[in-house]
């Protein structure tokens, strides 16, 4: 399994505008194959934070959700309610409480 966690730091007041753009990729991403988790959540310390949580079968289900159209899509579409740059961090998963 590959895991995902991406930290998106949010300009103020744009978190509605930034969940409504989340919400069109993941209903694309729901179609992927090897796709088991892509949910969003905000910092409870950090209002302006966004985190997208994603889990893969494997780097070829990885690879495959940044070809797709809707991936491609959502950049341009969030890139001027960032704050800054957003940080990405891609893991091996080794176990899991499920």
């Amino acid at each position: 399994m590959i895991s995902v966690i991406a930290k998106l730091p949010l300009q103020d007041g744009k978190a509605d505008e930034f969940t409504e753009a989340f919400k069109e990729i993941a209903a694309g991403v729901a179609t992927e194959p090897g796709n088991h988790l892509y949910s969003l959540s905000f910092s409870k310390k950090e209002p302006n934070m966004a985190v997208i949580m994603e889990r893969y079968d494997d780097k070829e289900a990885l690879a495959f959700h940044g070809e797709t159209d809707h991936y491609k899509a959502f950049g341009p579409k969030i890139k001027d309610l960032l704050a800054g740059k957003p940080e990405v961090a891609i893991m091996n998963e080794l176990l899991n409480a499920e």
